[in-house]
């Protein structure tokens, strides 16, 4: 199995891999739930927030959910990780002391880039299924594309800035497998416990075509 097939796997479960924020442990579960139940199953959980870990651990415990740590940072992270039950993870970036520590850790990574240069290095160590971001920072969907170009052999998973508004045109992109957003669990939502809300948002994302 190549670095990034489960990578690749699990970005292909939905057209959209939400990024979630999660303040309150106690509303990681339910928050899952209703993720999956809309047809999103691949769940990022940012490492930004005291709370994360621990709903990371709730998260894994949700039949059909595939709880990834996101914004993994250092090796120290990456363990952390892996220990609340994380089954992949996201960096914003790659260095070759976070790589080691996931091919450590049995941890798939899928790990950013936002230039050509990044996406080339990161082909030579074998990942092939590669975050771009920020992507709408980084001149969005016709970058991508254009990167996309002389660069086929890579897939990516394009987050930040990604809305309702534009995620068809990146999910039409021949090298975009899926797409990170986080408008499918609003902050005020979560806040209300508006699970059923949360569903409808999930449902509606995951029939995006690609």
């Amino acid at each position: 199995m190549s670095k990034t097939q489960r990578t690749r796997e699990i970005c292909g479960l939905a057209p959209i891999v939400p990024v979630l924020v999660v303040d309150d442990a106690a509303q990681a579960r339910p928050l899952a739930e209703a993720l999956v139940a809309g047809g999103l199953p691949a769940l990022e959980v940012t490492l930004r927030t005291p709370a994360a870990l621990d709903a990371i651990r709730a998260m894994s415990q949700v039949p059909g959910g595939v709880v990834g740590a996101g914004t993994l940072v250092t090796p120290e992270d990456v363990r952390a990780a892996k220990e609340a039950g994380a089954q992949f993870g996201v960096s914003p970036g790659a260095t070759d002391a976070l790589i080691a520590a996931c091919e450590a850790e049995d941890l798939p990574l899928l790990p950013g880039a936002a230039t050509a240069s990044e996406a080339m290095r990161l082909l030579e160590q074998g990942y092939d299924m590669l975050k771009f971001f920020p992507a709408e920072a980084s001149g969005g969907a016709p970058a991508l594309k254009a990167i996309g170009a002389p660069l086929p052999q890579i897939s990516f998973c394009p987050t930040g800035g990604v809305s309702p508004s534009n995620a068809r045109d990146y999910l039409s992109l021949s090298n975009v497998v899926c797409a990170g957003g986080s408008w499918v669990a609003p902050k005020q939502m979560v806040a209300a416990g508006d699970w059923a809300g949360i569903e409808a948002l999930a449902r509606e994302a995951s029939a995006l075509e690609r």
